[in-house]
Parts: C-alpha cells; structure tokens; sequence
C-alpha cells in the first residue's frame, strides 16, 4: 500500500484535497494547526505544508492523522465515506474480541443488553429534542 500512496500522493490536485480534508477535519474538532501538530509529534509549520498541500504526509503520518481526527487514511485519500467505520475505542473492541469466543446464546444475551441501552439512548436523545423544541 506504501507504494500506491506514494504514487497517488505525488499528484498536486489528490494532495491539496488530502491536506482539504484534513483541515476540514481538524477544524470541525476545533483544533488548531499547533494542538494537531503536538499529538502528531511534529510542527505546526509540517501540518500547515499537509493542509495546503505542498507536502504529503508519510503513510505513518496519515495513519496517525486518521487516528486523531477519527476517520480512515481510505477517507483522508479518497474522500469516500465506508459503511464499516472503525472501532476507536480499543478497550470496547478488545471486549468485542472476547465475545466472540463465547457460544452463541451468550452472545445473542450481550446483543440484546446492547440493543436494549441503544434504545434507551435513542429515546432520551428523543425526549431531549422534544422537551428542547418547547
């Protein structure tokens, strides 16, 4: 994949709109270019070069720009939206690779447990709006 990064990234329109997103990204968190710069370990100047796109970020850089703005190098690259949005919160992944080894009825259990807070979530989510449009 490095090498199809490298090669895509050299072209000055895929940059600038790699370095668009990013900043788009960056700013709906309300970051600024040296907030971004400090969790990547690198300069704001460096980040200011990706976001206008003089510069491509290395493919460890883009991973770790993917992590910090929650989205996926697919997305930074391409722009393209994936229904399969990852998981980012490793401590719930790491429980969801657990469940897996559990039989079948214990795992249609922990489906209905999630299931019934989702819906749970959804309607004081729902109750909110509505007490909020009052």
């Amino acid at each position: 994949m490095s090498n199809y990064v490298t090669l895509i990234m050299q072209d000055s329109e895929i940059r600038k709109a790699v370095g668009g997103r990013i900043k788009q990204l960056r700013k709906q968190r309300g970051w600024t270019q040296k907030e971004l710069a400090k969790y990547l370990e690198g300069s704001y100047q460096q980040l200011n070069k990706y976001e206008s796109g003089i510069h491509a970020p290395p493919l460890d850089k883009l991973a770790q720009l993917a992590d910090a703005l929650n989205t996926t190098i697919d997305y930074l690259i391409t722009g393209q939206v994936s229904d399969e949005t990852p998981l980012h919160n490793k401590r719930l992944l790491q429980k969801f690779k657990l469940l897996e080894g559990f039989d079948a009825s214990q795992q249609e259990t922990v489906i209905n447990v999630i299931d019934a807070m989702v819906a749970k979530h959804q309607m004081e989510e729902t109750l909110k709006n509505l007490g909020s449009d009052s």
